[in-house]
């Protein structure tokens, strides 16, 4: 059975703003909401998952910390659901509770189609688990352990971290599910730590009943040192766009393409409109053009404090595209405070959901909260678009 976990609904006011103009002030449609807050054994709440299912509820999932916030501590994958856009939560299930020196992390959730989610998940970093919900997130089957997926890659790359997405995964066009991965090892000794790393996918063509690997989509070289968090899109085209978060210079995002989101990665390259913190970032299609009808629209998310003294996590920004992901030209900033991970869902009515960490801790041992904010493009635009299907 899976434990249930009450926590209080709380509502949290700020004031956005836009960095190239004037203020918006808060609406309904743009207060932050909590989710996930710390409290009791759970110290802090961190690395955001987020998905909207065919029938419009909302799934947020959390790696809930028990004692400190550190990467390495014990904690519990926790899920809650809204079935009310958002406004109010249902108490959090644990999907994956603890075990002791083996912190459950790194949820990476899947909407199917047939309106299956789909979750893989981790386990110490060294082993990868499936499970999956057939009625809208109210129960999940037994999770499987299909670490053998990975075992394959280490032939060639003998890792020792393993760690999925974060954030949402894809079912492209063509109904394969699709899970970005990054894959760590140490060449000098035998202390697991998160770099050297490289850049994987594994993928499902039977509906998760069986999971493939890959090729690898990036390793650590001089032009891009230690990929890692990522995060899938697939474009208008059919190719399949891949996020993904960098540690050093340029303090850009790297993008790389593929025809089916297994193999044929295009070379690296940095994105000039995406800055990088580094921080795990998330990217979603709000609409596509069909039959000459509609826009194609893509939003990222990430803290953008390019401009900012010594580049904190602060500032966090949407940005628009309206050419696949090739350019951000609009932009505007959803909270200027402290804010880290986040992961995005977009409604059937084009409201886009921000799933986010923030701090109002001081110290080493930060104290993360998960909030959700609601926004959309004629916020996004000041008014210069519309969601239209």
């Amino acid at each position: 059975m899976m434990r249930q976990i009450v926590y209080p609904f709380l509502i949290i006011l700020v004031i956005t703003g836009c960095r190239h103009g004037s203020q918006l002030g808060v609406t309904e449609n743009n207060r932050p909401v909590t989710v996930f807050e710390p409290g009791g054994e759970y110290a802090s709440m961190r690395i955001p998952a987020l998905v909207i299912s065919k029938q419009g509820t909302l799934m947020a999932f959390t790696e809930a910390r028990i004692g400190t916030s550190s990467d390495w501590a014990d904690m519990d994958l926790l899920m809650r659901r809204s079935t009310d856009k958002g406004k109010t939560w249902q108490p959090a299930q644990v999907i994956a509770s603890r075990r002791k020196g083996e912190p459950t992390n790194n949820p990476v959730p899947i909407v199917a189609e047939d309106g299956t989610i789909h979750l893989l998940f981790a386990r110490d970093y060294a082993r990868v688990y499936y499970t999956k919900s057939s009625d809208d997130g109210l129960t999940w089957s037994e999770p499987k352990d299909i670490t053998e997926v990975f075992d394959g890659y280490k032939p060639d790359y003998p890792w020792n971290v393993v760690a999925p997405g974060p954030g949402h995964g894809i079912q492209l066009k063509n109904g394969r599910l699709l899970a970005p991965v990054w894959l760590a090892r140490s060449a000098t000794t035998p202390k697991r730590v998160h770099h050297p790393s490289c850049v994987v996918t594994v993928y499902s063509d039977d509906q998760g009943v069986t999971w493939h690997r890959g090729s690898i989509v990036a390793d650590s070289t001089d032009d891009v040192k230690n990929p890692n968090e990522s995060m899938a899109i697939q474009l208008a085209d059919g190719h399949v766009m891949l996020m993904m978060r960098n540690p050093g210079e340029p303090h850009r995002k790297s993008v790389t393409y593929s025809s089916n989101g297994n193999s044929n990665w295009s070379k690296p390259m940095y994105h000039q409109d995406l800055f990088e913190i580094p921080c795990m970032a998330s990217i979603v299609r709000v609409s596509e053009e069909k039959d000459g009808k509609g826009k194609n629209r893509i939003v990222f998310v990430n803290p953008d404090s390019e401009h900012i003294e010594k580049t904190p996590r602060r500032n966090l920004t949407a940005k628009l595209s309206y050419d696949e992901g090739k350019t951000f030209p609009i932009e505007r900033v959803l909270n200027p405070g402290a804010s880290g991970y986040s992961d995005l869902a977009v409604g059937e009515d084009g409201t886009i959901y921000c799933l986010y960490e923030t701090n109002g801790s001081t110290g080493k041992d930060f104290k993360y909260t998960l909030v959700l904010q609601r926004f959309n493009i004629d916020w996004l635009t000041n008014g210069k678009d519309r969601f239209k299907k």
